[in-house]
């Protein structure tokens, strides 16, 4: 069994998102069901959600819940099958044998595409 201190050293993904009502900033770690917590200011709302994370292994560990590791990219294969209406197939191969790619090549570049417009 790993230590609290052991537990806080690893590479939970978070999520910093403004709070629109209350104003301010709520801050979570999605892999860890229910820890979140605020802040003023994003770096506020990282010291509180530092804290609200050791107070959730704290629990964790003295409840007996289990703590799930990280998601790394391991976790991921890469691959995934998606059904689509028969006629956006066709644009995408026509467009993709235009631009002389494989239509996974293709679909990959619109996917990054839309990622880099939002990040």
């Amino acid at each position: 069994m790993k230590t609290i201190d052991e537990y806080m050293a690893l590479p939970y993904r978070i999520e910093i998102v403004p709070d629109a009502e209350e104003g301010g900033f709520v801050i979570s770690y999605p892999e860890l069901r229910g820890c979140l917590s605020t802040g003023d200011t994003i770096e506020a709302a990282l010291a509180n959600g530092e804290d609200a994370k050791r107070a959730w292994f704290e629990a964790a560990l003295e409840d007996g819940y289990p703590i799930p590791s990280p998601a790394t990219d391991e976790d991921y294969s890469g691959q995934f099958k998606l059904r689509i209406p028969k006629s956006l197939h066709r644009q995408l191969a026509m467009q993709s044998k235009k631009e002389g790619i494989s239509m996974n090549q293709y679909c990959l570049y619109l996917l990054s595409q839309n990622s880099v417009r939002r990040a």
